[in-house]
């Protein structure tokens, strides 16, 4: 009986206190999640969080994904140096002033895989999901944030992944959904949106439908890309709200891949139109 003298319940206390007292200066922290791979979650997020740079916010971005981080060269910050302070590690910064924190940025190179110690590999499994939100914990606890309007949170795949999340904030503003206009994603991220309300309580800000058509670039006509799916008819099965239709442009996967600002290089594009417009949603759901 006892901990054996480890202090653990003192331990994890005290790393509690620090994620509280290091995010007190964050107003908004919301999750991006889908539950399922595949539907643009991280090109969103890091889009979003541009479009709210450009209304004049402050903005940071925590990629979640420990194992397959992408954010980093998503905003174009994956060779960037991070540098320690008094207060703290300090985040990587985009060309668009978006404060980033990402596994991928402690790694050798692009190659390198998330590797915990142990005796051998076969036997790390026990570790890795212990180890996976201790690495979470400390990037909320020991990164200088400052003072940020949003600090969005960009969950892997999985629904479990949200409930360790909520056992490290002290407070989440809302949750984003994203899914395409597949069943199957429907039918993944329907279990995700069921797990936020009905057993974590959660409030959700609203569903997004991203790669809804294709413009075609010569004429500008859209068209499906997917077998149709309705959306909106999901959210209204759930009872969330629907933020609104993201139509596929080939210029978002080309800036995600060479880590530039698609929102500022394409204001008039069809889906920057979209995003924005996505965003208001987001500023009047916290307001």
């Amino acid at each position: 009986m006892g901990d054996g003298g480890s202090n653990i319940v003192e331990q994890v206390t005290a790393h509690g206190n620090r994620v509280k007292e290091r995010l007190s200066s964050v107003k908004n922290i919301i999750a991006v999640m889908s539950g399922k791979g595949g539907v643009g979650k991280s090109s969103f997020t890091v889009n979003l969080a541009s479009a709210m740079v450009q209304s004049g916010f402050s903005v940071g971005i925590l990629d979640g994904d420990i194992n397959g981080p992408s954010i980093s060269k998503m905003s174009g910050v994956r060779n960037q140096k991070l540098q320690e302070s008094i207060g703290g590690l300090q985040p990587a910064i985009s060309a668009s002033n978006i404060k980033v924190m990402s596994m991928d940025l402690f790694l050798e190179d692009d190659a390198a895989p998330v590797l915990w110690d142990s005796p051998t590999q076969n036997d790390a499994y026990t570790w890795r999901g212990m180890m996976e939100s201790a690495a979470l914990r400390e990037f909320l606890s020991d990164t200088e944030w400052g003072t940020l309007d949003f600090l969005f949170i960009d969950l892997p795949p999985g629904t479990d992944k949200l409930p360790n999340l909520m056992d490290l904030l002290p407070q989440l503003t809302g949750i984003i959904v994203i899914t395409i206009p597949s069943e199957v994603s429907q039918f993944i991220v329907g279990k995700s949106i069921t797990m936020a309300k009905r057993y974590l309580q959660t409030p959700i800000i609203g569903i997004v439908e991203n790669m809804s058509t294709h413009v075609c670039a010569h004429c500008g006509a859209e068209e499906e890309l997917f077998p149709s799916g309705s959306v909106e008819s999901l959210a209204g099965k759930y009872q969330v709200p629907f933020l609104g239709k993201i139509p596929f442009d080939v210029k978002i996967a080309s800036s995600a891949d060479h880590g530039y600002e698609y929102m500022e290089q394409n204001p008039t594009q069809k889906a920057a139109i979209a995003i924005r417009e996505i965003a208001l949603k987001v500023l009047a759901f916290v307001e």
